[in-house]
């Protein structure tokens, strides 16, 4: 069987479409699900992100697919941390947890 890169590349995008819209359809589902599908799905998808080439494809994969966004920074964190995630929130965020232990440690004393 002849198998060329971009084949295998192209079949991947394909399974990570799929398994990412997928994650989607579970995560805005109004409908219960079993726990144990869930993590299927996103072990599935983490595995297939894990071997992944990073590139504009991707990208534009992972900016549709916000889940499977959070999966692929999620796996890639020990070497790039919130690669994908807005500075803005993470800092706003930074800022008002902040602002809370200072509160809280104000009403301590």
């Amino acid at each position: 069987m002849d198998i060329t890169k971009t084949g295998i590349i192209q079949g991947d995008m394909r399974v990570i479409r799929v398994l990412a819209g997928l994650l989607e359809r579970l995560e805005r589902s109004n409908e219960p699900f079993d726990a144990e599908q869930y993590r299927s799905v996103v072990k599935r998808l983490a595995d297939v992100l894990a071997n992944a080439k990073s590139g504009e494809a991707l990208a534009a994969l992972l900016d549709a697919h916000p889940g499977a966004s959070q999966v692929y920074e999620n796996i890639n964190y020990q070497y790039a941390g919130l690669c994908r995630s807005a500075l803005d929130p993470a800092l706003d965020a930074e800022n008002e947890v902040r602002q809370l232990i200072d509160r809280v440690k104000c009403t301590a004393c």
